[in-house]
Protein backbone atom coordinates (compact mmCIF):
# COMPACT_ATOMS: atom_id res chain seq x y z
CA UNK A 1 0.00 0.00 0.00
CA UNK A 2 2.66 2.74 1.13
CA UNK A 3 4.95 1.82 -2.40
CA UNK A 4 1.39 2.37 -4.58
CA UNK A 5 0.95 5.86 -2.56
CA UNK A 6 4.77 6.55 -3.56
CA UNK A 7 4.50 5.50 -6.94
CA UNK A 8 1.25 7.78 -7.24
CA UNK A 9 3.06 10.79 -5.59
CA UNK A 10 5.81 10.46 -7.78
CA UNK A 11 3.64 9.75 -11.10
CA UNK A 12 2.28 13.60 -10.17
CA UNK A 13 5.63 15.47 -9.66
CA UNK A 14 7.42 14.06 -12.59
CA UNK A 15 4.52 15.03 -14.57
CA UNK A 16 6.51 17.22 -17.19
CA UNK A 17 9.37 17.40 -15.31
CA UNK A 18 13.66 15.73 -15.40
CA UNK A 19 13.14 13.99 -11.87
CA UNK A 20 16.59 12.28 -10.23
CA UNK A 21 15.28 9.20 -8.32
CA UNK A 22 17.33 7.71 -6.20
CA UNK A 23 15.71 4.35 -5.13
CA UNK A 24 16.80 0.25 -4.14
CA UNK A 25 13.21 -0.67 -5.31
CA UNK A 26 13.49 -1.42 -8.91
CA UNK A 27 9.79 -0.73 -9.41
CA UNK A 28 10.36 2.64 -8.56
CA UNK A 29 12.11 2.71 -11.64
CA UNK A 30 10.44 0.30 -14.07
CA UNK A 31 9.51 2.83 -16.17
CA UNK A 32 11.77 5.83 -15.92
CA UNK A 33 13.64 6.76 -19.48
CA UNK A 34 17.29 6.03 -18.49
CA UNK A 35 18.04 3.67 -15.85
CA UNK A 36 21.90 3.98 -14.06
CA UNK A 37 22.91 0.96 -12.64
CA UNK A 38 26.05 2.01 -9.75
CA UNK A 39 28.17 -1.03 -8.57
CA UNK A 40 30.56 -0.21 -5.63
CA UNK A 41 30.19 3.36 -6.58
CA UNK A 42 30.74 3.52 -10.27
CA UNK A 43 28.47 3.54 -13.47
CA UNK A 44 27.92 -0.62 -14.81
CA UNK A 45 24.97 -0.13 -16.81
CA UNK A 46 22.98 2.98 -18.56
CA UNK A 47 19.61 2.30 -20.10
CA UNK A 48 15.78 1.43 -19.83
CA UNK A 49 14.80 -1.28 -18.17
CA UNK A 50 14.62 -3.42 -21.45
CA UNK A 51 17.51 -2.69 -22.37
CA UNK A 52 19.06 -3.02 -19.11
CA UNK A 53 17.56 -6.42 -18.81
CA UNK A 54 19.10 -7.32 -22.44
CA UNK A 55 22.89 -5.92 -21.17
CA UNK A 56 23.11 -6.43 -17.72
CA UNK A 57 23.57 -9.60 -15.96
CA UNK A 58 23.44 -7.50 -12.32
CA UNK A 59 20.62 -6.10 -13.32
CA UNK A 60 18.69 -8.82 -14.46
CA UNK A 61 19.47 -10.50 -11.26
CA UNK A 62 18.30 -7.84 -9.22
CA UNK A 63 15.13 -8.24 -11.20
CA UNK A 64 14.82 -11.83 -10.55
CA UNK A 65 15.73 -11.34 -6.49
CA UNK A 66 13.20 -8.19 -5.95
CA UNK A 67 10.21 -9.89 -7.89
CA UNK A 68 10.59 -13.37 -6.60
CA UNK A 69 10.59 -12.09 -3.07
CA UNK A 70 7.47 -10.33 -4.15
CA UNK A 71 6.05 -13.10 -5.36
CA UNK A 72 6.58 -14.46 -2.12
CA UNK A 73 6.32 -12.07 0.17
CA UNK A 74 4.30 -9.16 -1.36
CA UNK A 75 5.29 -6.53 1.40
CA UNK A 76 9.23 -7.46 0.20
CA UNK A 77 8.65 -5.63 -3.23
Amino acid sequence: ESERLVQQALSKVESGRTTLIIAHRLSTVLHADRIVLMEEGQIAAIGTHAELLERSAAYRDMVALQFEQASVNPDAA
